[in-house]
């Protein structure tokens, strides 16, 4: 896979709500009800992640789930980030 160019990730963020960029990463932070929302949140991420065999950092904090996403294999951003990153506010809505 091959690396974003910067203009391809300013592009790419405008057609994600929330999402923002933080070095060679995107990154959101999602909140729900409760810890039992947030974990169910994070069992659907995992689904689609092993389905593309691409895998964000997560972190869970009680309601709050934040995602990061890069591929470490291409040092940054690819499509596969921008791909994940919507299949999970998909699941998140």
């Amino acid at each position: 896979m091959e690396k974003l160019t910067q203009d391809a990730v300013t592009e790419a963020l405008t057609d994600l709500e929330g999402w923002q960029q933080d070095g060679d990463a995107i990154v959101k932070t999602y909140r729900f009800h409760d810890f039992v929302g947030s974990v169910d949140f994070v069992n659907a991420v995992a689904e689609a992640a092993e389905d593309m065999q691409h895998h964000p950092d997560i972190d869970i904090r009680y309601n709050k789930v934040t995602l990061t996403l890069s591929t470490h294999s291409a040092g940054g951003l690819t499509r596969n980030d921008f791909e994940l990153a919507g299949e999970a506010d998909h699941r998140a809505s």
